[in-house]
């Protein structure tokens, strides 16, 4: 019997038999339904208009990759990234949310497209936004593929979702766990069991090394 991919794995094929993928969430097919979907709304909604997509680093670049191939229109790409650091130790503080890498290119009187992998709690997408509209753009939006809403702490309105989670933690189509999965052309839930194990191995780790 064939034994199951090491996490560090590279390609899909292995890394679909990883013990640490649970089901399939959403195949490609559907995925990629949904974005030609979006697509024809989005290339309807802008047409004659300026428009310019940001990408928010890393998990949303595999997203607008095939976004921008369904959007029958002239349009502009740009990216930044942004980190959330927290307050303190505690694991209900916020944090402080810094960009660490802005856009190349102003956006005065463009119509912004801000495209994420997934919203949580809304609060980076939040502080994106509020940033953005200081630089004066003419429209500023919001297309996720993923809502997970359950989670959601501050108000948000996003004109385009692909698809809406619920708790569930996934992976791959940009999403990933310790950086690994996101290759996967599929979104797969996690297998919450096998992850409980490997903290609980980290942990028994330390305490011996103490």
């Amino acid at each position: 019997m064939m034994e199951k991919a090491d996490i560090t794995t590279t390609g899909t094929v292995n890394l679909i038999k990883n013990p640490i993928l649970g089901k399939v969430l959403f195949p490609s097919s559907e995925i990629q339904t949904r974005i030609s979907e979006l697509g024809k709304i989005i290339t309807e909604d802008y047409t004659g208009k300026d428009l310019l997509l940001i990408s928010v680093l890393r998990g949303g670049v595999i997203f607008l990759t095939d976004l921008i191939k369904q959007i029958d229109l002239e349009l502009s790409i740009d990216f930044m990234s942004i980190s959330s650091y927290p307050e303190s130790k505690s694991i209900h503080t916020s944090g402080v949310v810094k960009i660490t890498k802005d856009l190349e290119e102003p956006i005065e009187d463009k119509n912004i497209l801000i495209i994420e992998d997934i919203i949580d709690s809304g609060l980076t997408i939040s502080y994106l936004l509020r940033n953005l509209k200081l630089r004066n753009p003419n429209s500023l939006e919001v297309c996720t593929l993923l809502d997970r809403n359950v989670k959601r702490i501050a108000e948000l309105n996003i004109k385009y979702t692909g698809f809406a989670i619920g708790q569930e933690y996934v992976v791959g189509y940009g999403l990933d766990y310790k950086q690994k999965f996101r290759n996967l052309d599929s979104i797969y839930r996690l297998n919450t069991a096998v992850i409980k194990k490997e903290f609980e191995v980290m942990d028994v780790s330390k305490d011996s090394m103490a």
